[in-house]
This record gives structure tokens, C-alpha cells and sequence, in this order.
């Protein structure tokens, strides 16, 4: 496996670090009763060799390494064991992140278990969250109260916070007991019972709106206990998300301090399109107008509530309606646009309009221009507000007015953060995209039923280069990136163009121990229709699915769109819709469970799932011995990220179909047949309803791109 980049000088790694690895390997070898595995012993090496460049001393950003390693090689404890003694060695932290839930409990759980189980290796470890996932106690204290305070807290709180029934009061009551009894620290996953988001909602608070050390419950505050754990980490099992909100936070914030640390990104095929949306900004006009008429009422308790002076609320109440007034001229500007554009989509009461390579009209440049300058100014007033409130949360009286502040904190911090984040948006569509660098994408889109429409306006970067540049391999100690799949054709171009990763990384591509070829076979059968011709193409399936599949099949079939799957599920006959298990009808877990125990019935059970499904789901064995893939998946053609994307690329003069639709289809392709084999046990079918893998020059690129797996093509006859 090869990339453009080139790589980097041979490492330095020390002599009795090297040897202190070795040595752990074989303790956990001989543990576990294990025999080495290749890829694994690779993978630890060449981790092992690019953390060894780490330089404290050197202005240099530190080494970034990227493996790709197949199913079966035991990646997990690979990167571990490569890092970790390193880490140790160095004065470094090692900070795991990972892209789902399950692997997150998979490495906490079991591997880090695993290791120090099965080794003379020491290490703290911990797992960081969120300040969502943690209760917190001054909300809980407020929702608690009499039902005077209560009542005032309503009032305070407006449309923030839903009054409590019974029911959630008894709720809250056992969350009380269950912390002054030392049963629960306040973390949602630990609570008895999963918790509604709308149970959960009133009793956390996300940044904005914590008032960190001025806060009377700051000494057993569920979030800030868990953090102070972080620091006596060795290891820090994160997510992608977090990392991404401490270093837009200027890193060490919750996690490390980014020169401190040696990042892991696990599933690091998710990191770049993570980075957009966390970089990503949008704001809702009707929403916010709605919002900015509240802020008056807010002013005015400030001012009642002697914090902010007359004439500090009327500036506030004056930039509100000003606001307004110019969000209602943007809203009669976009509905203008959207009426004239040739170019917008329409589904599910939604229109949508991209602006092509991100280029806004002069008219919308120039109103959005007064729209973030009025909103820097409204911003700074709350700031100015907030300053006051922590004033007095820093020198309580007897008068009550610290508990005021306390209870005003939150709203005016969410009402300052939200002033920043339309700020944001604004300020984005007010100024053109430097020359020569990949554009912001930029669209709107119209939602309208019956009773509700809105205008939200987006923008989002295209590319997560120059954002993980300067905040993450700049900074970083180290990073590793690794997943069982990360290139695309054969190479890693597309990973390092989107993540733009330096020119000094090592790249690695580890093959799965599989016996592909003698385990799975691909099966592409001709149904003389492309996916094109939509309608035809859905025929053909609902009628092959019955010739393909036995009775008692243990099947996932995978779709490019929601239309199609709806469409083949409605036109099965009933013996055979009984069979499927929908995507939109349950929870992905449910789901997967509800399969297995038909499975272990004997009963026959076909799972219908789009893109989410075609990774991260683990059917091993009898429970899914044929997987179904509608078509090549070609990413969304209305999706207005890639759509901006394409059209830079094509003026750079390039084919954006060659140059990302191909690779990105290549890799989802990968992903999805992975389904299949997910032990060296496991034996089934793949199969393809789409020609263009065998007709077409590019299929034929994505085919051989593919793992080894046998391969076979035939007419299949559908009759009528």
C-alpha cells in the first residue's frame, strides 16, 4: 500500500524501550496462550518506530503515523502496547479516541483490562466524557426547590427548561439519594435506568452555562470530580468529539495538553468528517427571532435584578429588534433566492439551495456583513453581563444576590454562546474564501408543514486540512491513526487530502488474516438494469430477494437511500416482509438483537439497513452468512459538503469523479462487505446488484480494491 507522501527518516526509538515492548508481548502472548500474529507484531513495530521521533525538544510537529489494519489483527492491543510503555518513557499521556460508543466500552471493558491482566505492565486509566453526560447538582438543587422557587426558576428559564411532573420529581428525588449515598456520580450512563433525553435535559448544563469554580456546588461537582481522575491518568479513553472540543478550546482544557500527549484515533476514517460538522455552523432565522424577542424579556429581569443598568438593558432590547428586523430582510432575501434557483432539491416538505463553491450573492455578503457586525456588538453585552454575574458569584453577600447570580448564570451563558455561534455563521457568509484555499460550503435549506416553516442557513468547511493543521498535528506530541479501513484504491490519498496530514507521515497497510478467497465469495448478478433507472432497479430486487435467499437466512442487505429500501420492503410479499428487520422501524441495537434471537430460533431474518449499517455492525458466525448491497454506494449527489467540494476540485482541473465520487465509493465498498467475515471462522456471499463493478473502467478499479474474496458472475433469471 502506497501514498503520495513521503516518508520519513528512520526512527530513534530507544534500545530498552524497544526490548520493554518485546517483553510485554510475549507475557501477554504466554497469558492468553496466544500465538503471534504477524500483522500485529507489524503493527506494534511500526507504531512502536514512529512514536520513537518524539522530540519535546524540537520545533517540529511531532509524528503522525497511519495503519490500516484488516479485521483479525488485534489493533487494539497493538497500538496499546506500542504507546503506552513510550508514553511511560517519555512524561507522556496517551489518549485513546474512538468513534462509537461500543469500541469505547470494548477498550475500556476488555482491552486495557486484557493487558494489564496479562503483563507486569502499570498504568492509571480513565475514561472522559462530556460535561453533558454529568448531572449538575446547582440544576438539581433548583429543580428541587419549593414550588415558589420552582415557579420563579420557570419564569427565569423561560422556554429553556420544561417544569417537572411528578414523576420527574420523584426522579430527580432518587438522583439526590443516590449521590448523598455515594451510589452514583452523577454520570448518565450509570444511572439504574436509561434516561430520556428529556428527563436528562433539565439537570445538565453544557459549557456556556457552568460557572466552573464560582459555583456554590464547584467542591462535589459530578464533572469536575471526573476530570481531576484525568490527571492521574496514564491512558485516556476519549471520543473523537471531545478531542475536537478541547482543542478548539486551545487543548487542555478537559483532556492533555495537546504536547503532552500522543493521540490514538481509532475508527480515524470518521476524524475528518467529524472536524466539519464539529467546525460546522448554522443558525435557524424564524428560531432566532423567536430567541432575540426573549432576550428583551432577559434584559429587562437583569436590570430588575440590579446586575446590568437601564442603559446597558436598553442597548440590549435596541440590538434585539435591530437583529430582528435584519433577519426578517434575510429571510425575505433567501425565500427570493430559493424561488429563482434552477438548482434547489426538494423532499420531505424540504427545499434546499447550495451556493456554488460557496459564493454568496453580493446582496446576502453584504446584509450578512450588518447581520455579524450587530451580533458581535449583542454578543459582547451579554459578555459584559456574564462578567457582572461571576463578580458575584466570586463575593457572596447575605443579601441573596449570589444565589441570583447563580440562578441567572446559565441563561446568560447559553444566550452568550448562542450570540457567538450566530456570530459564527454570520461572519462566515460576510467574507469570501482566501484564494487558492478549498471553499466553506454554504446552503440553505426550507423546511414546511402545516403548522411550522423556517429558513436555516449553514456553512460548514469542506475539507478538515487546515482545521486539524493548525490545531492538532502542529500541536500534538504524536498521533496514530488507524481503522481497518483507511485508504481507497490502493493508496491513502484521500485520507490525507481530507485530514491533510504533513508530509512526514508514515503509512501502513496491514492485510486481514482471512482466507478471503477460500471463505467469501462475491456474487454479481446480471439483472440487465442499472441502478440509474431507479424504478426498474427496485423491481429487479424485490424479485431477486426471493431467489437468492433461503428460507432461514441470517441476511443483511444494505441500501444507498431510504427511498429504495422503503420501496423493495413495500413490494416484497408478506411471507417475506415478515422476514425484515428495517432500519427506521427500530433502534440499531434492538434491531441487531430482535435478528439474533431469530436466528437462534432457526427462523429466517433479513436486516434492511442504509450506510450506518454497512460498518460498526458485528453479525459473526450463523448470524449472517450473506450480505446484500443494492449498488455501489456512491456518496449522496445533493449532499451540499461534497457538492462545493467537487466543484473546487474541478476548478482546480481535476475530474472530481475520479478524484473523490471513485475512492470514496471504493472505500464505503470495503466497509460494507466487511460485514461478512468477522472471524477467521466465518464463510458466506456477498452480493452486488450493480453491473457497473464488472462494465465500467472505474468499477473495475473499486473491484480489484476489494479483499481477495472468489469471485462469480451470472444471469439471474426474474421473470415477470
Amino acid at each position: 500500500m502506497s501514498s503520495t507522501a513521503s516518508q520519513p527518516p528512520e526512527s530513534s526509538l530507544d534500545e530498552s524501550v524497544k526490548e520493554r515492548i518485546q517483553s510485554l508481548y510475549r507475557q501477554l502472548l504466554e497469558a492468553r496462550n496466544l500465538t503471534p500474529r504477524y500483522g500485529q507484531r507489524l503493527m506494534i513495530a511500526e507504531i512502536a518506530k514512529s512514536l520513537g521521533n518524539i522530540d519535546p525538544e524540537s520545533e517540529e510537529a511531532g509524528p503522525v503515523c497511519v495503519v490500516e489494519a484488516g479485521t483479525g489483527t488485534g489493533k487494539t492491543l497493538a497500538y496499546l502496547l506500542a504507546s503506552i510503555p513510550l508514553a511511560q518513557a517519555k512524561g507522556l499521556k496517551v489518549v485513546v479516541a474512538t468513534a462509537t460508543v461500543a469500541l469505547q466500552e470494548q477498550v475500556m471493558q476488555k482491552d486495557i483490562p486484557e493487558l494489564l491482566q496479562g503483563s507486569d505492565l502499570e498504568f492509571n486509566f480513565a475514561l472522559a466524557k462530556g460535561r453533558g453526560r454529568y448531572l449538575c447538582l446547582s440544576r438539581l438543587d433548583m429543580l428541587l426547590r419549593d414550588n415558589d422557587s420552582q415557579q420563579a426558576m420557570m419564569d427565569l428559564y423561560g422556554e429553556e427548561l420544561d417544569d417537572p411532573d411528578g414523576t420527574d420529581r420523584e426522579l430527580y428525588t432518587r438522583m439526590l439519594n443516590a449521590l448523598s449515598a455515594g451510589d452514583w456520580q452523577g454520570d448518565r450512563d450509570d444511572w439504574v435506568t436509561p434516561l430520556r433525553d428529556s428527563e436528562w435535559r433539565p439537570v445538565t448544563v453544557d459549557n456556556s452555562q457552568c460557572s466552573g469554580a464560582r459555583c456554590s456546588h464547584f467542591r462535589n461537582c459530578c464533572f469536575y470530580r471526573a476530570r481531576d481522575a484525568l490527571t492521574r491518568a496514564d491512558c485516556i479513553v476519549t471520543n473523537h468529539d471531545l478531542v475536537l472540543s478541547d482543542l478548539a478550546l486551545g487543548g487542555g482544557v478537559i483532556l492533555p495538553e495537546p504536547e503532552n500527549a500522543i493521540y490514538i484515533f481509532d475508527e480515524a476514517h470518521h476524524l475528518p468528517l467529524k472536524s466539519n460538522n464539529h467546525f460546522a455552523s448554522f443558525s435557524r432565522l424564524k428560531a432566532a427571532m423567536t430567541w432575540l424577542e426573549r432576550c428583551e424579556n432577559m434584559a429587562e429581569g437583569l436590570n430588575k435584578d440590579d446586575f446590568i443598568d437601564a442603559k446597558q438593558a436598553a442597548s440590549l432590547k435596541q440590538l434585539s429588534q435591530q437583529l430582528r428586523e435584519q433577519l426578517n430582510q434575510a429571510w425575505l432575501m433567501l425565500e427570493q433566492i430559493l424561488d429563482a434557483s434552477d438548482s434547489q432539491d426538494s423532499y420531505d416538505n424540504r427545499r434546499q439551495h447550495t451556493f456554488e463553491l460557496g459564493v454568496v450573492p453580493s446582496e446576502l455578503l453584504d446584509l450578512a456583513g450588518n447581520i455579524a457586525n450587530c451580533f458581535s456588538r449583542f454578543a459582547a453585552q451579554w459578555e459584559l453581563a456574564l462578567d457582572i454575574l461571576k463578580e458575584d458569584l466570586e463575593e457572596p453577600g447575605t443579601d441573596g444576590r449570589s444565589d441570583r447570580a447563580e440562578q441567572w448564570f446559565p441563561l446568560v451563558g447559553s444566550t452568550h454562546g448562542r450570540a457567538q455561534a450566530n456570530l459564527e455563521l454570520w461572519f462566515n457568509y460576510s467574507h469570501a474564501d482566501k484564494a487558492g484555499s478549498a471553499p466553506s460550503a454554504r446552503w440553505l435549506s426550507h423546511f414546511e408543514t402545516d403548522n411550522y416553516s423556517d429558513i436555516t442557513l449553514s456553512a460548514s468547511p469542506v475539507l478538515a486540512a487546515e482545521n486539524l493543521q493548525q490545531s492538532l498535528w502542529q500541536n500534538c506530541a504524536a498521533a496514530v491513526l488507524t481503522s481497518a479501513t483507511l485508504s481507497a484504491l490502493g493508496n491513502f490519498n484521500m485520507l490525507a487530502m481530507r485530514a491533510g496530514l504533513p508530509a512526514n507521515t508514515r503509512y501502513l497497510s496491514i492485510a486481514s488474516p482471512f482466507d478471503f478467497a477460500g471463505k467469501g465469495r462475491l456474487v454479481v448478478p446480471r439483472i440487465n438494469c442499472l441502478p440509474t433507472d431507479n424504478a426498474a432497479h427496485s423491481q429487479a430486487l424485490i424479485r431477486a430477494i426471493p431467489q437468492l435467499l433461503e428460507q432461514d437466512c441470517a441476511a443483511l442487505m444494505l441500501f444507498a437511500s431510504r427511498r429504495q429500501m422503503q420501496e423493495v420492503l413495500e413490494g416484497l410479499d408478506d411471507d417475506w416482509r415478515e422476514k425484515v428487520l428495517c432500519q427506521d422501524d427500530y433502534q440499531k441495537a434492538q434491531l441487531l438483537k430482535y435478528h439474533r434471537s431469530r436466528v437462534d430460533k432457526g427462523e429466517g431474518s433479513l436486516i434492511f439497513g442504509l450506510a450506518s449499517f454497512a460498518e460498526g455492525v458485528d453479525l459473526p458466525g450463523k448470524y449472517c452468512t450473506h450480505v446484500l448491497i443494492a449498488k455501489i454506494p456512491f456518496a449522496v449527489p445533493n449532499d451540499p459538503v461534497e457538492m462545493t467540494l467537487s466543484a473546487w476540485i474541478e476548478q482546480q482541473g481535476e475530474n472530481p469523479f475520479l478524484t473523490l465520487s471513485v475512492p470514496d465509493a471504493a472505500f464505503r465498498l470495503v466497509q460494507a462487505s466487511g460485514r461478512l467475515l468477522r472471524n477467521e471462522n466465518d464463510s458466506g456471499q456477498i452480493t452486488l446488484f450493480d453491473e457497473r463493478i464488472v462494465s465500467r473502467q472505474y468499477g473495475k478499479q473499486i473491484l480489484d480494491s476489494l479483499p481477495p474474496y472468489s469471485r462469480e458472475i451470472f444471469q439471474l433469471e426474474l421473470g415477470s
